[in-house]
């Protein structure tokens, strides 16, 4: 039986450069750094996210942009600092997709390996219980 999620991993081509948006913007505590050692396919720091466990591994970046997303959850007041933040980084901050009152709040944005990113402010239950509603 799957018991939920055990850690994503993301494949960057510089793992100082992910380890400062993860710290800056998505407020991660690093956990461990392989250095010169490596355990798996190549060097690897693992970061801890809001409980939940983050890998980054240094390898080749992806070669295009997609809409495929990870969303990690934010407060609605923490709207502007995030995104203050993430464009001090020099982060490309994509146009999101049009909302319903009630959907929540997001910010997409890429990583510098292409990778999207979303910050959300809402949760499943009051994005169904919206839906329902007449339009």
């Amino acid at each position: 039986m799957t018991q939920g999620l055990s850690h994503m991993t993301f494949i960057v081509s510089d793992l100082d450069m992910m380890e400062e948006m993860l710290v800056t913007v998505l407020d991660a505590k690093k956990t461990y750094d392989s250095g010169d050692n490596t355990f798996s396919l190549s060097e690897e720091r693992f970061f801890d996210i809001g409980g939940i466990w983050v890998a980054a591994m240094k390898g080749e970046p992806l070669p295009t942009r997609t809409y495929n997303h990870v969303a990690f959850k934010m407060n609605a007041a923490d709207y502007e600092e995030k995104l203050r933040r993430i464009r001090a980084l020099g982060l490309e901050v994509k146009e999101g997709r049009s909302r319903v009152e009630g959907e929540g709040h997001s910010i997409y944005f890429y990583d510098f390996d292409n990778h999207m990113f979303e910050l959300h402010s809402g949760t499943l239950e009051e994005r169904l219980r919206r839906y329902q509603e007449p339009a």
